[in-house]
């Protein structure tokens, strides 16, 4: 009786070759990624760091020497930020126009959020007739500048539609104290399409034996959409509130046509572009303005990172 010869010789085992994804996580903890990871990490740090020294230091100082010679010189002031939040005179009140940036902001997060999703859900898992016509045109919107729909919303607010004569849709009326409807509705129509593409991408993948499941449980879309979507599109949601939360807060464009620039309707953006001066020379003021202006998106993100990280990792990595 024969035996089968073995392939591989006595004492040599056959060892596998590292896949593509081994390969790439061994050089990202390479000595050297780390390295570029850090000096990226002081390149974004630094400037941050001199204009938090800088808002702390007398006007003289500022206009004088650079951040650095703090060091070698430390001066402490606190005027600076007594002067843009709390004076009664052109370069204070920064407090006020903090508020209007909070009114503005989050409604403009929350409304494109709740709309996006529930078109996302629907143009995932729910067939109609059109349904792929309706999500590339709502992806080609993406491609439209924003400075073209700015005239078309700004006629729409200022007159209203009006098709073969008729007034389909009125002007929108407003005192200045109501114009945050105006803003609100803008960044809205702005951000759908961006959200609506992302989180579809993120709906669709979720595994299909889930919903047939819940269907046949006689769970309806409503129900399927609350109790089991939702839950699972929380770190997309995160992540496209995040980025919509900073585009809105550090937006000057938008607010200005849409709000104007009132001393009720008017963002804190509005308020840091008249703080240098109008000579550009108000240093002191425009380091403290800015650095409160920072404040609220950092708390944001770090409260969120985590679900910030999921979402953009999320599908990238299967098992």
């Amino acid at each position: 009786m024969t035996t089968a010869t073995p392939t591989v010789g006595a004492g040599v085992q056959a060892t596998a070759k590292p896949s593509r994804a081994a390969r790439v996580r061994k050089r990202l903890n390479s000595r050297t990624a780390t390295l570029v990871s850090i000096a990226l990490a002081l390149l974004w740090t630094v400037p941050t760091f001199g204009l938090f020294i800088s808002s702390f230091r007398p006007e003289d100082q500022i206009k004088t020497t650079g951040w650095w010679t703090f060091f070698s010189d430390p001066q402490f002031t606190l005027e600076n930020y007594q002067e843009v939040l709390f004076s009664t005179g052109s370069s204070g009140q920064l407090a006020s126009y903090f508020i209007n940036s909070l009114a503005i902001t989050i409604p403009s997060v929350l409304f494109p959020i709740a709309f996006a999703s529930l078109a996302a859900y629907a143009l995932a898992w729910i067939n109609f007739k059109g349904r792929d016509w309706v999500y590339i045109a709502i992806f080609a919107m993406q491609i439209v500048p924003l400075q073209m729909a700015l005239v078309p919303l700004l006629k729409f607010f200022s007159t209203g539609v009006t098709i073969a004569g008729i007034q389909v849709l009125p002007a929108w009326d407003l005192v200045d104290e109501q114009k945050f409807a105006q803003v609100w509705f803008a960044h809205t129509c702005f951000a759908l399409p961006f959200a609506v593409y992302l989180l579809h991408n993120f709906i669709s993948q979720l595994p299909g034996e889930l919903m047939e499941s819940a269907r046949v449980d006689g769970a309806t879309h409503p129900k399927i959409f609350r109790t089991i979507v939702l839950p699972l599109i929380t770190p997309a949601l995160a992540a496209i509130g995040i980025f919509q939360f900073l585009w809105v807060w550090n937006d000057l464009l938008v607010a200005l046509i849409f709000a104007g620039g009132g001393d009720e309707t008017a963002p804190l953006t509005v308020r840091l572009a008249e703080l240098a001066g109008t000579r550009g020379n108000e240093w002191q003021r425009l380091t403290a303005g800015a650095f409160v202006s920072i404040v609220v998106p950092l708390i944001v993100f770090l409260s969120l990172q985590r679900f910030f990280v999921r979402g953009l990792l999320a599908g990238s990595v299967k098992g």
